[in-house]
């Protein structure tokens, strides 16, 4: 069995916005030459999330709105009460981008079989940005032999 791992870097834009990251995964696990096993994909940041999802634009639009809907922005969080807190000046009130991430999770495990990603036909592994913008670093670890 071999492990490999690799951080795949992810410029981001402001509020959520999602990102596929299939393309470089498949590159990746391509490279590795790993034809059976999985690979690990995991957010670094506790305000970005990873998902399986369809890449279609009116569908992440979609997605966008209920996020927002789900949890404004706006909302009264304890968190964002940040002259209580012991944080430098200018840091985002971002509770809202915490607890999205809660819910939507912060790794995806994707079987490989044959050297390929096992996903279904219109599936995509997204980071789902939540607090942008940012550069943004995702975890991959591909196992297997």
């Amino acid at each position: 069995m071999r492990i490999e791992n690799h951080t795949l870097h992810v410029a981001t834009f402001a509020g959520i916005n999602l990102h596929d990251l299939t393309p470089d995964l498949r590159r990746l696990v391509a490279d590795s030459h790993i034809r059976n096993g999985f690979v690990i994909v995991a957010s670094r940041h506790s305000t970005t999330a990873i998902t399986v999802n369809e890449n279609e634009g009116r569908l992440l639009d979609d997605a966008r709105a209920f996020f927002q809907h789900l949890v404004p922005a706006g909302g009264d969080y304890r968190h964002n009460d940040l002259h209580l807190l012991d944080v430098p000046p200018g840091e985002p009130r971002n509770a809202h981008s915490h607890i999205l991430a809660m819910l939507l999770g912060g790794s995806e495990t994707i079987p490989i079989a044959d050297g390929e990603l096992i996903l279904g036909r219109w599936q995509s592994v997204l980071l789902a940005e939540l607090d942008g913008p940012r550069e943004r670093g995702v975890a991959v670890q591909i196992v297997g032999e």
